[in-house]
């Protein structure tokens, strides 16, 4: 495990003096009274249930750090749709001497906006554009992982299992494994019961009300799966009845 002072981001405060009263942040279990958090492993999981905090979060750090609302690295300015919360501007990063110098923000219900702008972006960095959507929604998350993460980076993903088969998501969870042992720092919120079972890792749930670490047998993700795979008869007699 990667000492704590070389992770890029280390903790985060939120000033919620800078959030409005009537905001929905407030409303949110998770988020409310969530002054501080550390991170302590080169790849921590963000889990919850849909409207859970997860990705309003990850979206906030992401921006705070310095990248485009919608993805892309560091050196992706555009908007197409100006959706972020204000959470951005009340979160406070304490950074480590692990600075990154490379990095990527990937959601992925603005993937589509990034690939039409890899072209454009690509050539004025020096790079080769990946013609992105030229291909399936996975090989294009693929040929962006393969370009971009290395083993100096901060990535902040937000579901990223959403265009992978779970083979593909077994060759992601290498590739992070991979980057996170040479110095890279992931974090990542995800549904994913193959890629939460990454060694090493810590979980952080948003679910039953405040933010705490649990356990990979813990998380719904898991239980769910394994629930099905083992007794899916019985399941799916009770739900479809």
């Amino acid at each position: 495990m990667e000492p704590k002072q070389k992770l890029c981001i280390r903790s985060l405060s939120i000033d919620w003096d800078m959030i409005g009263r009537d905001s929905y942040l407030r409303s949110i279990p998770s988020l409310e009274g969530l002054d501080e958090l550390e991170f302590n492993c080169p790849v921590t999981f963000f889990v919850g249930e849909n409207g859970s905090g997860k990705s309003t979060l990850l979206e906030g750090i992401a921006i705070a750090y310095g990248f485009n609302p919608e993805g892309g690295t560091l050196n992706y300015s555009f908007s197409t749709y100006n959706s972020h919360s204000e959470l951005r501007e009340a979160i406070r990063l304490t950074k480590g001497i692990g600075r990154a110098r490379w990095g990527y923000f990937y959601r992925a219900e603005s993937f589509y906006n990034v690939a039409t702008a890899e072209d454009e972006y690509g050539h004025e960095i020096g790079g080769r554009p990946l013609f992105l959507h030229q291909r399936s929604h996975g090989e294009s998350f693929v040929a962006m992982a393969l370009n971009n993460f290395n083993g100096s980076g901060l990535y902040i993903l937000d579901e990223p299992e959403a265009a992978l088969s779970p083979q593909r998501q077994l060759t992601l969870l290498y590739q992070i494994s991979e980057c996170a042992k040479q110095g890279a720092q992931f974090i990542i919120a995800t549904h994913s019961p193959i890629l939460l079972g990454l060694p090493g890792a810590e979980i952080l749930t948003f679910d039953d009300g405040k933010l705490h670490p649990c356990s990979y047998e813990e998380t719904d993700s898991y239980k769910v799966t394994e629930t099905f795979i083992n007794d899916r008869e019985r399941l799916l007699n009770a739900l479809l009845k």
